[in-house]
Order: C-alpha cells, then sequence, then structure tokens
C-alpha cells in the first residue's frame, strides 16, 4: 500500500473536515470536467461520421460500442487500481481518453474508429468507477446523500455544458476535439494535487456481479433501471413529442425539462436519503416516475401541463441513480466499495442498451403513449423488486 494513499486519512463518521472536502472536491471536478468533454464528444463524433457518410444504423452502432467497452472493462478496473493506485489510475485514464479523443479525426476511414471508440470509452468507464468510488469513500455516512446530490447536480450542469461548447468552438476541424481533450488532461490537475488523500483499494477484494447483488441488490438494481429509464427518455422522448405534434425544436426541448429537472431534484433527494431509510427513499422516487409515467398521457394535451410533469418527472427519476450510489456506500463493505462501483456502472451500461430498444419498442407497439406505458412498467418492476426484497428479508 502506498503510504500517500492511505484510507485512515478520510476517516467516515468524523465529519467533512479539510482533507475530506479536499478528497471530494478533487473527485467531483474531475468527473465533471470528464462530463463535459463526455457530453461534447458523444455528438461529436455523430455529426463527423455522417459527414464521412456513414449510415445511422452505423453511427448508432459505433456509439453501443461505449456501453460494450464499460461492460467489458470496468469489472477490472478495482483490480488494476489496488495494483497502481486510485490517483496514478485516474490520471492515465485522462491522459489515455484524451489522446484517444484528438485521434478521432486524424483517423482514415471508419473502420478504426470501433477500436478507438472502445478504448476512449473504456477510460471513461475507469474514470466514473474511480470517482465515484472516492466520493463514496471519502463522504461522511450521515452526509453521503448530501454529498452525492452535490456530485449529481454539478455532474449533470457539466453535461449540460458540452452541447454548448460544441456550438461556441464548431463541430470542423481539430478545434473541437482538442477543446475535449484538453478539458480532459484538465480534470487531472485536483486529482494531482489531492493524490496524497486518495483511498487505497485492497488487492484481491474484488467480487462477482452476483456477489455485490446479494450486498446491495436494491442499489445495484437500481443503477439498472436508471440507465434504461435515462436513455430511454433522451432517444425516444423527441420522437414521443414529434408525434404529439410538436415540431423538432419543441420536442427538443421537451428533453431539456427533464434535464432542469435532473439538475433541481438531486441536492433535496440526497438531503431526504441522509434523513429517512435510503431504501424507503429509493422506492418513493422510483414510485414517483411510476406516477409521473402514468401523468404524462393525461397531460399531453397541454403544454403547459406536460412541461410541469416533465420536469418533476425528470427530476424524481434521476435521483434514482444518486440514491441507489449513497445506499452502495452503506451496504457494502469498505474493502468492497471499489468492486461494489463497478458493478454498479456495469449494470448502468446495461440498462442503458435495454432501454431504448424497450420504450421505443412501447411507443411503436401502443402509439403514442406506448412511451409513458413501457416506462410506467419499467419503474413498476423495479418497486416491486424493491417490495419484495424488503418482505423477503433481503438489506438492500
Amino acid at each position: 500500500m502506498n503510504v500517500s494513499e492511505r484510507p485512515d486519512r478520510i476517516v467516515a463518521g468524523s465529519g467533512i473536515g479539510p482533507d475530506t472536502v479536499a478528497a471530494i472536491t478533487a473527485a467531483i471536478a474531475c468527473v465533471t470536467v470528464v462530463g463535459i468533454g463526455l457530453s461534447l464528444s458523444i455528438p461529436l463524433l455523430s455529426i463527423e461520421l455522417e459527414r464521412r457518410g456513414a449510415s445511422s444504423t452505423l453511427i448508432g452502432l459505433n456509439t453501443a460500442v461505449a456501453g460494450i467497452a464499460s461492460i467489458c472493462t470496468v469489472p477490472f478496473v478495482p483490480r488494476l487500481a489496488a495494483r497502481i493506485g486510485v490517483a496514478r489510475l485516474l490520471c492515465l485514464a485522462l491522459v489515455v481518453g484524451a489522446v484517444s479523443l484528438a485521434a478521432f479525426p486524424i483517423l482514415p476511414g471508419i473502420a478504426l474508429w470501433f477500436p478507438l471508440r472502445f478504448v476512449f470509452s473504456a477510460t471513461l468507464g475507469a474514470l466514473f468507477v474511480l470517482s465515484e468510488y472516492w466520493i463514496n469513500a471519502a463522504a461522511p455516512p450521515e452526509r453521503r446523500g448530501l454529498v452525492m446530490g452535490i456530485y449529481a447536480t454539478v455532474l449533470a450542469a457539466g453535461f449540460a455544458v458540452g452541447p454548448a461548447l460544441l456550438a461556441l468552438v464548431g463541430t470542423e476541424g481539430l478545434a473541437p476535439y482538442l477543446t475535449g481533450a484538453g478539458l480532459m488532461l484538465a480534470g487531472g490537475l485536483p486529482i494531482v494535487l489531492a493524490r496524497g488523500l486518495s483511498p487505497a483499494i485492497a488487492h484481491g477484494s474484488g467480487r462477482s456481479i452476483l456477489a455485490y447483488l446479494r450486498f446491495a441488490p436494491g442499489a445495484l438494481l437500481a443503477a439498472l433501471a436508471y440507465g434504461a429509464v435515462e436513455t430511454g427518455i433522451f432517444a425516444i422522448l423527441p420522437l414521443y413529442g414529434l408525434r404529439l405534434g410538436y415540431d423538432a425544436q419543441g420536442a427538443a426541448g421537451l428533453v431539456s425539462l427533464i434535464a432542469l429537472g435532473n439538475v433541481l431534484f438531486q441536492i433535496p433527494f440526497g438531503w431526504l436519503a441522509d434523513r429517512f431509510d435510503r431504501r424507503a427513499v429509493l422506492l418513493g422516487a422510483s414510485l414517483g416516475g411510476a406516477a409521473g409515467s402514468a401523468l404524462i398521457p393525461l397531460a399531453s394535451g397541454s403544454p403547459v401541463a406536460l412541461g410541469l410533469v416533465l420536469f418533476a418527472w425528470g427530476g424524481i427519476a434521476g435521483t434514482l441513480y444518486t440514491v441507489g450510489l449513497t445506499t452502495l456506500g452503506d451496504r457494502v463493505p469498505a474493502t468492497d466499495l471499489a468492486g461494489a462501483n463497478a458493478a454498479f456502472v456495469v449494470l448502468y451500461n446495461v440498462g442503458l442498451m435495454l432501454g431504448p430498444p424497450l420504450i421505443g419498442g412501447g411507443l411503436d407497439l401502443v402509439p403514442p403513449h406506448g412511451f409513458a406505458w413501457a416506462l410506467l412498467a419499467l419503474f413498476l418492476a423495479f418497486s416491486v423488486s424493491l417490495v419484495t426484497m424488503e418482505r423477503a428479508g433481503v438489506r438492500s
């Protein structure tokens, strides 16, 4: 174990002292800057692929490589971090990710974009796993919900900045790629400054995803549910808006309402998770998401009513990730927290791949409100799983 990465530098339950604040700030700053670069790169790469003559199907397949990369590589991140250190691996991932992003416009043809997208997405998976582990490990248990709420709020705001930067620097030439790469490298600065506060990962502490599901089934299933819901909303909601009669700009605006609610609801729900049973808050968020899904068809006839429902619904649904991550920190032993965070990210990516076809299928099967009914079914399925585990006496 490196002396600079002693876990006793961050003492759970001791309150938020200067070292704890510095550690949490460094991890949040790192992942937020990465979030800005990620939200800039996703539309940028799609636009460039279309400019090079790729079909929509091929663009979709290239984008799907991101989920595959995370699922394949994230489970190995804790073991690698245990060998070389959390701070070192974060910095290495930032450098490799920045170089990968800058290489996209240089590579000839499209075929090489697939392995490069795999490498780029693998580094992002490592960054999110280790940053979230660091935040979870540093946060005092009695304030973990608030800390996670702040993290999710800042990250959501960072995701909103990326497309704005893209509008500023444009989508042609090297400028947008170098901007994203520069942001990723900037994310390494707070890590370097706080490297002595990074937590250590015990060697040989990795478990299988099924083992972590036994530790914290509700928290990990929240990641799966949120991955499906979030991606389905962002991918299919504009199509639902078009079928309701909105123009393209109005349909895109519906997504903005979801994103705004997601930013504003994180801290209040994190605060609730610190004061009430976290599984109850998780169940409340899921039932709130189900209620919102049922209200969407009823409100669809009025733009104002629909906007209000989407704002509140998107905010409540978005807290599944935050409260789930908070619950994970409670239920999993400290020695297994890094591996559990990796399992959390893997299941989120599984949901990310399942959500759009399920919710899009609902829209096609029962137009136009099948969008809402499919989401209602997902929220109810997750709610039932939580209640079932409670009755069975399973701690989640």
